[in-house]
């Protein structure tokens, strides 16, 4: 089935591309089985550029039926499918049949018409239509998604841009997250309403904080800055106080945090700063103390830090080619050089649970055997290819961190894990 987004009853068909998938892979989805919700929530939107501004990574839906997509399109699957994702990490029961699969959807689809209605008054939409006729939820939530991705105006091949503009769906994600299991009286509502503004103005201090980090503001930061002010929807009074955070700095013990203390909401806020930071392409001894201080305010540890770090990199890495701010060969060297360094200072500290997998592999072991003594194969790099990043998966640190695989070739594994190779 083919999916149009830019036609009406695009959710639809896309719901039935995602039913497909569903029962294809034969019920509920496991990736939230022994993982805090949080965490399995960021292994699934992190890697779809969501968390970034970025719709890039749409799983599910073949490159080529994306070929005739535009950013906005892209977005408002992506949002779709993030709002789907964040049902299925807290619906209480076990989704096992189409029947399952349906009642959760019916559900989804009427938390986000209430979600947004409630919570985005600007972009409330009838539940009735012109002749009063009753729409479906699956109907309203179509044209709020629509409405919702319509006011970002993305612009295409502009990362930046759309980094600081698109970046806040995913408040959008993380809000929806916490409404939908609440009793959706008038005073929860209003709840969820300041508490939407507060984390966009939190937002603000971040990008401000981490753009006066080097303490000088680079052109490129301020155009971007104020590119984000004036498409948002801030008041009168916030965006002024935004300008003069922009033009004097804030101290990061102003970045506000809602009660819950999030895991994955600190994780967007340590994300947003490193990309900031990234915006000149190269990062200062005063921007490393930055983030170090801004890693100890959202009580990461130092691995923590790392696991964002190799995210990010990671990310930039495999969608090169989409960056287009990132088209120059010495800035990849550098951005690559970084992260081989990065990744392999984490094989070396679990080089013992590496080699003995290593060991215990016999096909790992003949391949490597082979590719030593007289080569390999072309399929037969691409099996030990990916069965070396099935290795590096089984590392605590990368559970949750989205591996690269099309960067990471196999001469590229190799370079990380020479020591461990070497030893066996």
């Amino acid at each position: 089935m083919m999916v149009n987004p830019r036609q009406k009853g695009w959710l639809k068909e896309y719901l039935d591309v995602r039913k497909d998938q569903f029962l294809k892979h034969g019920g509920e989805d496991v990736s939230k089985i022994g993982r805090h919700p949080d965490e399995s929530l960021y292994s699934i939107v992190q890697p779809s550029g969501l968390m970034y501004g970025q719709p890039i990574n749409l799983s599910g839906i073949g490159e080529e039926e994306q070929l005739d997509w535009d950013d906005e399109s892209k977005l408002k699957v992506l949002l779709a499918e993030s709002f789907i994702n964040s049902s299925f990490l807290f619906h209480e029961k076990n989704i096992n049949s189409a029947e399952d699969f349906s009642e959760m959807i019916v559900e989804t689809t009427s938390g986000i018409s209430r979600f947004y209605n409630e919570i985005y008054p600007e972009i409330s939409t009838s539940t009735k239509s012109f002749f009063g006729k009753k729409k479906s939820p699956l109907e309203v939530a179509e044209k709020i998604i629509d409405k919702r991705i319509g006011k970002q105006k993305p612009v295409s091949g502009e990362f930046w841009d759309n980094f600081f503009q698109n970046s806040l769906l995913f408040l959008d994600i993380f809000v929806f997250g916490q409404w939908v299991h609440t009793n959706s009286e008038n005073v929860v509502a209003e709840y969820f309403r300041q508490e939407k503004e507060d984390l966009r103005f939190s937002v603000v201090k971040v990008l401000a904080a981490a753009s006066h980090a080097n303490n000088h503001i680079e052109t490129e930061e301020r155009r971007l800055f104020e590119y984000f002010i004036n498409s948002s929807d801030l008041s009168s009074v916030k965006k002024a106080q935004a300008y003069r955070y922009l033009e004097e700095g804030v101290d990061l013990e102003e970045v506000v945090l809602p009660a819950t203390n999030s895991w994955i909401l600190r994780k967007y806020f340590l994300e947003l700063a490193i990309l900031v930071i990234w915006i000149d392409k190269r990062v200062e001894d005063s921007e490393r103390e930055f983030l170090e201080k801004f890693r100890q305010l959202l009580g990461f540890s130092n691995d923590d830090f790392e696991n964002s770090m190799i995210a990010i990199e990671g990310f930039v890495l495999e969608h090169w080619q989409e960056l287009d701010y990132l088209q120059n060969k010495k800035d990849f060297e550098s951005v690559s050089d970084e992260f081989i360094s990065r990744v392999a200072r984490i094989t070396d500290r679990n080089k013992s649970r590496i080699a003995n997998q290593l060991k215990s592999n016999k096909e790992v072991a003949y391949l490597l055997r082979k590719l030593n003594n007289e080569g390999l194969e072309t399929h037969e790099k691409e099996q030990l290819k990916n069965k070396l990043i099935t290795i590096l998966k089984n590392i605590p640190s990368f559970v949750i961190v989205t591996l690269p695989s099309k960067f990471l070739s196999l001469p590229v594994l190799l370079k990380i894990l020479q020591k461990e190779i070497n030893t066996n």
